[in-house]
């Protein structure tokens, strides 16, 4: 609601869609599945982003990356999950470097994104990741994450995503399609973590609520 307010009061928004709470009940009354015609609502409003932004999702060259965001009726910051630079896999990445001209800004991008992605929808601990971070700072004697180089972060991702496949037994996902499908389900299950729930009961928040899905492109 926020978001759309902001929208007809001319505030400059980057564009997107929501997948309403009604979406949100339907999928935990059936088992956390979809109500039917959702992928279709999805792709046709995916669609509307790209003409809007003048970039495709997943392509090569021009690559358009989303962020997809919880969107509660009650504010409950920082309760539910956040997925960011979504889109991203080592084809897109290319994209991003060539467009923006800052190899480093797009690999450590990448690797914020395997990161986020594989603690929120994958259900990794972030712990090995940090500790990866602080060790390779540590080898190259450096204190800070900006000392890290673009090839550091791409060999990173590397090692990110060799342990996503080690813990899960899957690979980590390079399909845009299947990431943003896997974040969608992360938001609504965050719905019902321990945090949310909890802050919920604190602050009288009704349970059958539920939340929204906001999926926008990344500025």
């Amino acid at each position: 609601a926020g978001l759309a307010e902001m929208c007809q009061l001319g505030i400059p928004v980057p564009p997107g869609f929501t997948i309403t709470t009604e979406v949100c009940t339907a999928f935990y009354a059936d088992e956390h599945r979809y109500p039917q015609g959702l992928q279709e609502e999805v792709d046709a409003n995916l669609a509307k982003i790209e003409a809007i932004m003048g970039s495709r999702f997943g392509d090569a060259k021009n690559p358009l990356l989303l962020s997809v965001r919880s969107g509660a009726r009650a504010s409950m910051p920082g309760m539910m999950d956040t997925v960011l630079n979504l889109g991203l896999n080592d084809t897109t990445v290319q994209g991003v470097v060539a467009r923006s001209g800052n190899e480093r800004f797009a690999y450590d991008s990448y690797r914020r994104f395997v990161q986020m992605y594989s603690d929120v929808v994958l259900d990794v601990d972030r712990e090995f990741f940090e500790h990866q971070i602080e060790e390779r700072k540590e080898k190259k004697k450096v204190r800070l994450d900006t000392a890290l180089t673009a090839q550091d972060w791409q060999e990173l991702v590397a090692v990110f995503k060799k342990h996503v496949r080690q813990i899960t037994g899957k690979a980590f996902p390079e399909d845009p399609r299947e990431q943003l499908w896997g974040a969608i389900g992360a938001v609504f299950g965050s719905w019902m973590n321990k945090r949310a729930i909890e802050y919920r009961r604190i602050n009288g928040i009704p349970a059958d609520w539920g939340t929204a899905v906001n999926v926008q492109a990344m500025v």
